[in-house]
């Protein structure tokens, strides 16, 4: 199977929204309209350095979509990256879309001087974990939140 891995841009909206919805939603999450319309415009605008996307496209189609942040890190002099949000339509996977799209994100991190690289994903996520485990170092830290 032939795909593009490439940045996000401005014409992919109803696309990209599409995309994330079904990502939410295995995720069981909600979102207004507006957290949309702003990520997407984070997302895309060339100004904000720390807020990415990439796509992966087949014959025009939006495939598959990774969200990343750089951020600073007090442990590190260079800044860490965190790949927040990484899916793929269900009849693509196992393809290596997902595989293409962290090793996108990889090379991103690397040209940005940020060679940490993390994620987290639901223990019940077999399917993804499977690649995980295969391109990543499982930690062994439990995430908490507020």
């Amino acid at each position: 199977m032939t795909f593009l891995i490439r940045e996000l841009n401005h014409q992919d909206f109803e696309q990209w929204r599409g995309l994330w919805q079904k990502y939410l939603s295995f995720y069981e999450t909600t979102l207004a309209d507006n957290i949309y319309t702003s990520t997407f415009d984070k997302l895309v605008d060339k100004k904000i350095k720390s807020q990415n996307a990439f796509v992966a496209v087949k014959s025009k189609k939006l495939i598959g979509l990774v969200h990343f942040i750089f951020h600073k890190d007090n442990w590190k002099l260079e800044d860490t990256t965190y790949l927040q949000d990484l899916y793929t339509f269900p009849e693509f996977r196992g393809m290596g879309v997902g595989r293409m799209l962290i090793n996108a994100v990889y090379k991103a991190a690397d040209v940005n001087n940020s060679p940490s690289v993390y994620w987290q994903t639901a223990e019940s996520n077999k399917p993804a974990r499977i690649l995980y485990d295969k391109i990543a170092s499982l930690t062994p830290f439990i995430v908490y939140e507020r």
